[in-house]
């Protein structure tokens, strides 16, 4: 279901109203998962501000996405208090400047929350709201590297692999704050009072590693890279090399998985018998990566089709699109000139609202502004003072 910011929206949260202070990074990523989840998002941009990172267009700028837009002259003490005034009527505010910025706006958790007491408040930064780091700038790469996560990914004897800017910001960062917004919105319901979420995504991503910290602890994982189980360690959970120079995933960690792996491939039976000898691993590996070189990528994607073997073509980020299985679960959604991952998680009760380009009605501060109560001729004068861009 596409439909504009403006239009009726459907989906578990609808009715929710969250305010989101324009930036980089997670806190857009949350602010678009909340849109499709229902919620009514008025994304709020500083009059002046910075250029974005990379020169997107409307149509594939998902930041905007699925919000109603509000340009406010923030460095003018009416900008702080007309955002003090959308406050007052919203469920939640996120943020993801570093700590003291919204405080110096006249806009920080004390503020807030004195206009509006059931507020939620989320905050995102990449160190906490205090600590000796916590004023300092970063990036993804740079919370990964402090969590201790980044040092764990990679081959042996090789530096340390960037993951995109997935685990930090998007795992450690966007799902972790919605995470907690929508607890607090739970006990809300059952207190009716708000309080401040501090999300920091070095923390966050240690939290998405908090099995690992388990594995060493009992011994079972080592601190050193590419030595684990799930690593590229073990040769059964890795990657290679195919006769076309494209590659084939393998992640048969159980031994009955395995065994259809080796069934197929073929794989001598003392490997299959030793898959946790770890003084096999060596030669296993050279077997496998010996196999894999002589069938394309595809000739072994059609082999292992519909077997247990958990073995998987490595698909670029173009292919993933044209999947059969991402086509029959319309994994992938049309927005105009941009196909992107369709919203996510699925809901049986409703249907998400697909976030598209704000259209002009989503950006006229006439139209945004009467959802938060404001008169006409309040919006007329805001307009002609300047105060929020037309």
């Amino acid at each position: 279901m596409a439909t504009g910011a403006a239009a009726v929206k459907t989906g578990p949260l609808a009715g929710l109203k969250v305010i989101e202070m324009a930036g980089l990074g997670p806190v857009p990523l949350a602010g678009l998962m909340l849109s499709e989840m229902g919620a009514e998002v008025l994304r709020i941009e500083r009059a002046g501000s910075d250029q974005p990172l990379l020169p997107l267009s409307d149509a594939h700028n998902l930041d905007r996405h699925g919000r109603s837009i509000l340009r406010i002259d923030l460095k003018q003490t009416k900008g702080t208090e007309l955002v003090l005034s959308l406050v007052e009527k919203a469920d939640l505010l996120v943020e993801g400047f570093r700590p003291g910025v919204m405080e110096r706006l006249g806009l920080g958790p004390d503020a807030a929350l004195a206009r509006n007491p059931a507020l939620i408040y989320g905050r995102m930064t990449g160190f906490g709201q205090d600590g000796p780091l916590s004023g300092h700038a970063g990036h993804d790469i740079t919370y990964l590297a402090y969590s201790g996560v980044l040092h764990g990914i990679g081959h042996e004897g090789s530096r340390p692999v960037p993951p995109l800017n997935l685990i930090a910001d998007n795992g450690g960062g966007a799902m972790m704050l919605i995470a907690g917004v929508l607890a607090a919105l739970f006990e809300r319901s059952r207190t009716g009072k708000g309080q401040v979420i501090d999300a920091a995504m070095v923390e966050g991503a240690s939290m998405l590693a908090a099995p690992i910290h388990a594995f060493m602890a009992a011994g079972l994982w080592s601190d050193r890279r590419g030595e684990n189980l799930l690593d590229s360690g073990a040769p059964f959970y890795d990657t290679y090399d195919t006769a076309d120079a494209r590659h084939i995933a393998v992640g048969c960690l159980e031994p009955r998985f395995f065994a259809e792996f080796a069934r197929l491939l073929p794989l001598g039976e003392h490997f299959v018998r030793g898959q946790y000898n770890k003084t096999l691993w060596p030669q296993m590996r050279a077997a496998i990566a010996d196999r894999f070189r002589q069938k394309t990528r595809d000739d072994w994607d059609a082999l292992f089709a519909g077997s247990d073997a958990c073995v998987a073509p490595v698909l670029s980020l173009a292919e993933a699109r044209n999947h059969p299985h991402n086509r029959a679960r319309h994994a992938f959604v049309n927005t105009g000139t941009l196909e992107r991952p369709a919203p996510v998680p699925r809901f049986s009760a409703s249907l998400p609202t697909l976030a598209t380009v704000p259209d002009n009605d989503d950006q006229r501060p006439q139209t945004v502004l009467v959802r938060f109560g404001f008169s006409t001729a309040e919006i007329k004068a805001l307009v002609k003072s300047g105060l929020i861009g037309q």
